[in-house]
């Protein structure tokens, strides 16, 4: 399997090739030559396979520069720090089934993910000889994933970029709380956007991320979206089994279009989805996208939903490629276009396209504190502020058909809000019982591109 660049100007390289690369040194994104497709016998043989020997099935079809032994050994290490035998079980709560993907490390969706990029890491630049020097931009959720996935791991240092006081208590203790010395956090004065566009602008300076040997973590490293394909196919099997149905919808809280993405690519795979309903907050530019075909930058809106507090979705190009049938050249002049006037122009044959794969629903704030109301007086279940976007999505926008919400995070870590819409207070487990009595450290610094430079320089290992 050669992976190739959404912008079409790097020669195909493998899988371990493009882990370590993350962004292409294009400014692309990378995907897979080609989608595997995967026939009814297949899916069939499939259905009853626990999680770990699905994630190797699916994962192995990628990677086919690893050796199976040491791919299923990476897939097994990474998914026992997980607290439930299913790793993403789901459960039927009055006809609305949950998929929790919560059950990590850090409580939260990106740990599925993270867990296994972090031990491909390892893995990789044991076997070349190297370092690396992670740097991450998180909203919320992936940066203390990430930090988890590599904290203490030999020849690697993490650098996660986060909104200082634009995330949850939890989320931000989770990230400072962790002082192994390979671990680095900075709190921006600014927006998360901010912090992705430092980032982005980190890699696309060739000679710096060479000579500092950067590695990527963001939902830009195809990997996390390899990763996030597998519970897709998961969870349809359980509900299709459950239901004796095969047309089901996936709701699913975006911001930056990973998530998403990766049912997507296991649409494409052959996974019978109906649909996929993309569910966004106040910070809504990829409903306007699918509903009216205006994907214009607005101003980000605070939220009680943080992690989707998010303007620009770096993950879009991917799909983007696809819509604009994998003509890199016309992806290339679209975002010229959009870096100069902040919004992007489609044709009507492509707008119907997107709208036969999605649809999608904005739940503002006072939407998702009344779903989380309403859903725990209804079934006693407590839902965190992003799963509750894709809730009130799904009870808004599905009707007659089984749909799979994504629970993206434990209510836990959004106390205030859950408390807010219920009165209840989410109970804390285990890994974030005294969280806040930990010794922490962090670095606050100003949205400026050079400072963040010269920190990476002075730290990196």
């Amino acid at each position: 399997m050669k992976y190739i660049s959404t912008r079409g100007q790097i020669a195909p390289v493998g899988f371990k090739d493009a882990v370590m690369m993350g962004l292409a040194t294009d400014g692309g994104l990378l995907l897979p030559e080609q989608i595997p497709a995967i026939d009814a016998a297949t899916l069939a043989s499939w259905k009853s396979l626990p999680y770990r020997e699905l994630a190797f099935a699916i994962i192995s079809r990628y990677a086919d520069d690893i050796p199976p032994a040491d791919l299923q050994r990476l897939i097994n290490r990474s998914y026992d720090s997980f607290t439930h035998p299913e790793i993403t079980p789901v459960v039927n709560k009055d006809g609305v089934h949950i998929l929790e993907l919560f059950h990590g490390p850090t409580l939260a969706f990106k740990d599925v993910a993270l867990q296994l990029l972090g031990n491909l890491f390892e893995y990789l630049l044991k076997e070349r000889g190297e370092r690396m020097n992670i740097v991450g931009a998180t909203s919320g959720d992936t940066g203390s994933a990430a930090i988890y996935g590599v904290r203490g791991k030999e020849n690697i240092n993490i650098f996660i970029l986060h909104p200082n006081g634009k995330t949850s208590k939890i989320q931000a203790l989770q990230m400072t709380t962790v002082t192994d010395p390979n671990v680095q956090n900075i709190a921006v004065e600014g927006t998360f956007d901010d912090c992705q566009d430092m980032v982005k602008a980190l890699f696309n300076d060739l000679p710096f991320k060479e000579k500092y040997a950067l590695g990527a973590v963001n939902s830009i490293n195809w990997a996390r979206v390899l990763a996030q394909v597998v519970y897709y196919f998961y969870a349809w099997f359980r509900v299709a089994e459950q239901t004796d149905q095969q047309e089901l919808v996936f709701a699913v809280p975006t911001g930056n279009f990973g998530d998403i993405f990766a049912g997507y690519v296991a649409k494409r795979m052959g996974l019978p989805i109906k649909s996929l309903l993309l569910a966004t907050n106040e910070n809504n530019i990829l409903t306007r996208f699918i509903n009216s075909g205006d994907y214009s930058i607005g101003k980000v809106v605070a939220t009680v939903s943080p992690s989707m507090d998010i303007q620009v979705a770096s993950n879009f190009e991917r799909y983007l490629y696809y819509l604009f049938n994998e003509d890199a050249g016309r992806l290339r002049a679209a975002f010229a276009t959009f870096a100069k006037t902040g919004r992007m122009e489609f044709t009507a044959e492509e707008l119907k396209r997107v709208r036969a794969e999605f649809s999608s629903c904005t739940i503002d704030q006072a939407g998702t504190l009344k779903t989380i109301a309403d859903f725990h007086r209804k079934t006693g279940y407590l839902l965190d502020p992003h799963t509750a976007v894709g809730v009130g999505a799904a009870l808004e926008k599905v009707k007659g058909l089984p749909v799979i919400c994504l629970a993206t995070a434990h209510p836990a870590k959004f106390p205030d809000a859950v408390k807010q819409a219920t009165g209840v207070e989410p109970p804390q487990p285990k890994s974030i019982q005294g969280i806040d009595k930990l010794p922490s450290r962090c670095t606050v610094m100003a949205a400026d591109l050079a400072k963040v430079k010269a920190f990476i320089m002075e730290k990196a290992c």
